[in-house]
């Protein structure tokens, strides 16, 4: 994916203080199929996030890791664009440039979901949590080859749809991700119900592919499952 570089805009903010970091977390908020309206100072999808910034904050406290977020051009993915994916890819350069090649793991909702598993063939990032991602059909997966692909999405989600998710977790295993994924019973797609179970889940999940906490058994189960897994197991575990 080409660099993104547009004057006036950066695509990376951090949340606190980066100096010593040892490893990073960046998260991506969800957006519109087609906008190329700004973000504006008031915006939900972003608001929605910094719950699950502060969560991982403090499950990572002490450890020395640096934690962001993704600054969008445009509240829309725009087709062929691929617009927040574009910054997102903007964004892990310029991590990259300030910390150098500290491994990161990318944390997004909805349309920010599909950013981040877009641009996780950058060579910092090891892992990425997915909230109730959109995953169109057809999306690429061979950039999630090595990477640890943990996906969260709740089975009253009528916004994205949890089966596509569980398709394209299919698809990325088979093509050489670790991947693992749990289905958040009771839940829909703003993440408002059982909201407290998605940021412990988010933030001990993300700790856990930085090896700063074990990951849950079940996970280590599914993570470990090659690409010719036929069954889809460990793609909706209960949550």
């Amino acid at each position: 994916m080409n660099r993104v570089r547009v004057a006036g805009h950066r695509a990376l903010a951090w949340r606190g203080a980066t100096e010593g970091a040892v490893a990073a977390v960046l998260v991506l908020h969800g957006g519109q199929v087609t906008s190329e309206r700004r973000p504006g100072p008031v915006n939900l999808p972003g608001l929605r996030m910094q719950g699950f910034a502060r969560a991982v904050a403090r499950e990572t406290a002490g450890s020395v890791v640096a934690v962001g977020s993704v600054r969008y051009r445009y509240r829309g993915w725009n087709g062929d664009r691929a617009d927040a994916a574009r910054d997102a890819a903007a964004a892990l350069c310029d991590l990259a440039e300030e910390l150098g090649p500290v491994p990161t793991v990318l944390v997004g909702h909805s349309m920010g979901g599909r950013a981040a598993l877009q641009a996780a063939g950058h060579q910092c990032v090891t892992g990425v949590v997915a909230l109730a991602p959109w995953c169109p059909v057809g999306d690429p997966v061979a950039q999630l080859r090595d990477r640890n692909v943990l996906t969260l999405h709740g089975d009253h989600d009528r916004v994205t749809d949890p089966e596509l998710t569980r398709l394209f977790a299919a698809r990325a295993r088979a093509a050489g991700a670790r991947v693992a994924g749990y289905t958040v019973h009771g839940s829909g797609h703003a993440l408002l119900r059982r909201s407290a179970d998605w940021h412990r889940a988010a933030a001990e999940l993300t700790a856990g592919l930085l090896g700063l906490r074990p990951l849950p058994v079940e996970v280590r189960d599914a993570l470990a499952l090659g690409p010719a897994d036929p069954d889809g197991l460990g793609l909706a575990l209960p949550l």
